[in-house]
This record gives C-alpha cells, sequence and structure tokens, in this order.
C-alpha cells in the first residue's frame, strides 16, 4: 500500500514540476542521513567551517581591525546585523542545495529571460572578484617580515613584485585533493583553528578586560556612527572619562576647514559628502592643537542624542564607504555566500550525494558532476529525511558559521584595540596603505609592558597570523570565481550540456582558473600602478553589498516558486533573507549618494 501511494506521489511531483528555462530535474530518493553527532562529526563538519575560514578574511583582519583601533568596539553592532543576515541567505542557500542538488547560480539561470541573460548580470556581480587585494596586502606583510620593519615608499617594487609571486602561489593547493571541495576543508579548518586559537590566547593573556568589554558589549550599541562633534560631551571645559575618542590626553574641539578637495555645490565651504577621497579630511583646516590631523570626528548614538538633544547628531557621513566596507565584510558578503550552496552538493548533503562534485586535477579521476540536480517526491520517507537533512543546515550555521563569524570578527579587534595605539601608524596623520595590514603587529612592536624578546616574538607572530588570514581567503576567492562559472557554464550552457559528459566538469574549472590568475596578474599590475591596497579593498567590498542584496531577493524568489510548499521557508527566514537584502542594498545606496555621485557630477560638469 505505501509503495503505491509513493508511486502515485512521485507521478504526480513529476507532472507538477514547474517549467524553467533549464532541463526539468531528474527524480530520486532522497539518501538517509547519517545522524548527528560525534560519531559523525566528519559528515557533519564542512561547509559551515570552509565558510567561516573563507570569510575571515580582508574584513576581520584589515577593516574590522582599522574600525575598532578608531572607534573601540562602538560600531561592532554592524557587524552583528551584517552576520545575522547572511545567517538567514546561507540556510536559504542550503535550502535550495538540499532540494536539488544544485547550487543556486544554476536556479537563477532557470528564471526567464533565460541563462543568457542573466549570465550578463552575473559578470557585473562579479566584478568585484576580478580585484586581487587580498594578496596585494599579503604582499605588504611578507616585506614586513623581510625587512624587519614597516615597508615604506622605497619598497613599492619589492612589494609588487610579490604580490604577482603571490597571486600565482594560491592556486597550487586546489590542484589536489580528489574533490576540489576537499582541499578547501582542510585548509580552511586549519586556518579557523590556528588564527582563532592564536587570537583567543593573546586576548585571554595580553587583553585588559575593559577591551574585552568594549569590543563585545559593542555588538549591541545599535545606533551607534561616527558624527562631527567635540570631545566635551559634558560641557565642562575637562578631559573626563570616556571623552578621549582618539587617545591623545586632549579636549579636541571642532576644527574648522576650509578649501575642500571638492568644492561640489560651489559654496566654497567644506560639505562632509563632497569629500573625494573619504579621508574626512579637506586640503586645508585650522589646525587649532598643531597635530597635523582634523579633529572633529567621534562616536554618538543617534537614538539616545534624539532623546538627549531632541535632534539627530550631525553624522560623519564621509566614512560611509569605510562602514559600508566593514559590512560587507563582516561574515562574507558578495557572491562568496552564495557559494554555500556548492559546498553543500560537493559535501554530499540532501541530493548533493546524487549528483556530483568539481574534481581535482590530481587524485580526481573517479568523480564526476552532473549537468543538472535531481530532486525527490514529497514520500512520508523523503519527508521524514528532509527534516534529519534540514537539521544540518540549522545546526551548521547557528553553530559553526555564526559563532565562528562573530569571534572572527572580536577576537581580532581584541588585539587590534589593545596593541595598534602604541603603533607610530596609529597617530600618523597620512597613514599609508599598508598600515591596517601591519598595525597591530607593529603595536606589539612598540608595547612599553612587553620585554624587547617577547616584543619580537609578537611582532612576527602576528605578521605570520595576519599572512595565514589573507593568503587562504585570496585562494578562496580565486577558487570561488572559478567554481560559480564553472557551474554556470555547466549547467545554464546548451552547448556544454550536449557535448561535455559528467567526467569532464574539471576541463571548465581548470581553463577558467588558468584565465583567471592571468587576469588577476593584469588586474594586480593595474591597481599597483594606478589604486592602492586600501582602495582595493574598500571598492571589492561595497561592490560585494549591491550582489549580497540583490541575490537575496532573488534566491527567496526562487526558493517559494521551484520548491514544493511544505519546503518553503517559514515567516522568519522569509523576513530574515529580506532584512539580508534590504540591509546591504541600503549600505550601496548610501555609498553611491555620498561618494560616487558627486563624482559622477563633477565628471559631467552639473
Amino acid at each position: 500500500m505505501n509503495n503505491a501511494t509513493d508511486a502515485t506521489t512521485e507521478e504526480a511531483t513529476r507532472q507538477n514540476l514547474p517549467q524553467t528555462c533549464l532541463p526539468t530535474w531528474d527524480l530520486t530518493e532522497l539518501p538517509e542521513p547519517k545522524p548527528l553527532g560525534m560519531k559523525n562529526l566528519a559528515g557533519f563538519i564542512g561547509p559551515g567551517i570552509v565558510m567561516c575560514g573563507i570569510q575571515l578574511a580582508g574584513g576581520e583582519w584589515l577593516l574590522g581591525a582599522e574600525i575598532t583601533a578608531k572607534y573601540g568596539g562602538s560600531l561592532m553592532w554592524l557587524a552583528a546585523l551584517s552576520i545575522l543576515g547572511q545567517m538567514f541567505y546561507n540556510i536559504e542557500c542550503g535550502r535550495y542545495a538540499l532540494y536539488t542538488g544544485e547550487p543556486v547560480f544554476t536556479g537563477f539561470m532557470r528564471a526567464r529571460p533565460g541563462p543568457g541573460f542573466w549570465i550578463s548580470i552575473f559578470v557585473l556581480l562579479s566584478l568585484g572578484a576580478f580585484i586581487p587585494a587580498l594578496s596585494t596586502t599579503a604582499a605588504t606583510v611578507i616585506a614586513a617580515l623581510y625587512l624587519d620593519r614597516p615597508p615604506g615608499p622605497e619598497d613599492r617594487f619589492l612589494i609588487n613584485s610579490l604580490g604577482y609571486v603571490l597571486l600565482a602561489a594560491v592556486s597550487l593547493p586546489i590542484l589536489i585533493g580528489g574533490k576540489i571541495y576537499n582541499m578547501m576543508q582542510w585548509v580552511m579548518t586549519t586556518k579557523v583553528i590556528v588564527v582563532l586559537g592564536f587570537c583567543v590566547v593573546v586576548g585571554v593573556t595580553m587583553v585588559s578586560a575593559k577591551n574585552w568589554g568594549r569590543v563585545f558589549s559593542g555588538f549591541l550599541k545599535v545606533g551607534n556612527i561616527p558624527v562631527v562633534a567635540a570631545e566635551d560631551r559634558n560641557g565642562n571645559g575637562k578631559l573626563d572619562p570616556g571623552e578621549d575618542f582618539d587617545r591623545d590626553n586632549r579636549l579636541d574641539v571642532v576644527e574648522e576647514k576650509f578649501l575642500p578637495d571638492v568644492d561640489t555645490n560651489g559654496d566654497g565651504k567644506f560639505d562632509g559628502w563632497s569629500d573625494r577621497d573619504g579621508d574626512g579630511k579637506g586640503d586645508k583646516f585650522n589646525d587649532v592643537d598643531g597635530d597635523g590631523k582634523w579633529d572633529g570626528e567621534n562616536i554618538d548614538n543617534v537614538f539616545m542624542a534624539l532623546l538627549r538633544d531632541g535632534e539627530f547628531p550631525v553624522l560623519m557621513l564621509t566614512q560611509i564607504a569605510l562602514l559600508g566596507a566593514f559590512a560587507g565584510y563582516a561574515g562574507g558578503g558578495g557572491l562568496s555566500n552564495s557559494t554555500y550552496s556548492n559546498y553543500v552538493r560537493d559535501k554530499g548533503w540532501g541530493m548533493g550525494s546524487q549528483v556530483g562534485a568539481i574534481p581535482s586535477a590530481v587524485g580526481g579521476r573517479e568523480i564526476s558532476l552532473s549537468h543538472i540536480g535531481k530532486v525527490f517526491a514529497e514520500t512520508p520517507e523523503n519527508m521524514r529525511r528532509w527534516k534529519a537533512w534540514w537539521k544540518y543546515i540549522i545546526t551548521d550555521q547557528f553553530l559553526i558559521w555564526g559563532p565562528g563569524c562573530v569571534m572572527g570578527m572580536a577576537l581580532p579587534a581584541l588585539i587590534s584595540i589593545e596593541f595598534s595605539p602604541h603603533s607610530p601608524l596609529y597617530n600618523m596623520p597620512d597613514a599609508p596603505d599598508y598600515a591596517q595590514a601591519i598595525m597591530s603587529a607593529d603595536g606589539f612592536r612598540h608595547a612599553p609592558d612587553l620585554s624587547d624578546g617577547m616584543q619580537r616574538l609578537m611582532w612576527v607572530a602576528t605578521l605570520v597570523i595576519g599572512l595565514l588570514v589573507l593568503l587562504p581567503s585570496q585562494m578562496s576567492i580565486v577558487e570561488n570565481t572559478c567554481r560559480r562559472w564553472t557551474d554556470i557554464l555547466w549547467s545554464g550552457s546548451q552547448r556544454v550540456r550536449d557535448r561535455m559528459s559528467s567526467d569532464q566538469v574539471h576541463r571548465i574549472y581548470y581553463t577558467i582558473l588558468a584565465l583567471y590568475v592571468i587576469w588577476t596578474f593584469i588586474g594586480a599590475y593595474l591597481f599597483q600602478t594606478y589604486g592602492a591596497p586600501k582602495g582595493m579593498v574598500l571598492v571589492v567590498a561595497n561592490m560585494n553589498n549591491i550582489a549580497l542584496g540583490f541575490t537575496a531577493f532573488f534566491i527567496l524568489r526562487n526558493n517559494l516558486k521551484y520548491l514544493p510548499k511544505a519546503l518553503h521557508p517559514g515567516w522568519i527566514n522569509q523576513i530574515g533573507i529580506l532584512f539580508c537584502g534590504v540591509f546591504y542594498l541600503g549600505l550601496t545606496i548610501l555609498v553611491f549618494y555620498q561618494k560616487q555621485l558627486p563624482m559622477l557630477k563633477e565628471l559631467l560638469g552639473m
């Protein structure tokens, strides 16, 4: 009787599968998952920790450290909101992959007007991946190790040369491992354990309880933002505890600016939104205290200010690009989050075990990948298995990825807030772009409470840890880009589907890899010649916000349209991923309005 009922259900499912712009899914049984627990640790740990390792990257080690060194822990709430939104994004990516065995980008191409249109959109959304920001920054770290000092302008040739070497080197690990995913899991698990382990040991033994409180309390300080305000908040003429925003032991006032970088509106005054380079400085200002830095930036809570003063404070909108980048890199950002669905498939969760994976060049001969995914009928047995597989996704996100990303933001911030102020780079009015990559390490080198031997040890150790953060993350950018475009062509191109068998997917992957590495050399030359490492990081992060916000809405649309009603996301998940889309597209609009629009107006003579 059950067999007859299941057969009827399967036939109904087959007839009711939605017609899309790609071939219809095959129908098969959902595999039985092993129970969660220590006995199945190897089968469970995978996509979440791989994503955590990928996303413990430039944002956490560079922008997170810079933000924390400057603002204390006051802006960590932005990271908390970012991680929360991305968690719902990842969960919905996992939902699609569990049911279809396909990555979400294949799902995108199923929508009208068809694969050709969406492939052109993906090219635009992927532009941030073509800027090799992290390897260029890592080259600075290696140069610092070699020179035993922060590099200067005279070391530009050394840094640029190292950058090219690293671009080639980061691609080597993904040539081996059987499944490319296996090598990614090994590298990223090692990275997470070593980096966070180092940060925990340093945090417990060397960071004050006060700074622990400043960092972790910042996750709850929703509404704290940079504002234009003097440090004497209570008007008593004294530097009271908590008023020394820039930690220079002086009671700073708001110094008047004039002759701005770009007088876009022609009023002859400095307007925050017309500052071309986003550094918060005009060309000249009234340097009241003679420190060479413009004073006037502070932190306030918009909600408390409204209750206290009856009006919103003057926002420091010249920092909006930096804050947008901070939110963009917190957790993951951009199209890297969508790769969670690829890893769910390659790990063999849900219907992924029925589809296959991308094999590596060495050791992957027996591994193949279907062009199109497979789905299952809503039989009682399949629905029971679905609930068990769904626990994998929820546990992976709430117990591994989410906490890992929070610690990935907080623990490097602890080191930065404690030791960066000791570095001469910290108070340098025009600190070089590489400063954020080595400031914490340089802070150890000048920490007055450490012995000479300990200063030396921590300088070297922190630089090495920085390399372990940056290089695997650059490798993941290479791998993610090649993986994403391999899946797009493998499923979206009818010519590829017709001419290539399931064991030939590696040909596409490694062809894209070769072309991508060649491009990164060209891109590195362009940005090293005409740009700067920090500029690259900011550009990448803010471009990633567009991609993450846009695809969040698309993923929700596909899950509601292509999945059976019983598997649809609940209202909490729908609100969560909608929040993700609104949050990131909102940041994109703010950055565009404050940064790009004035530059466009000037270019067009408006």
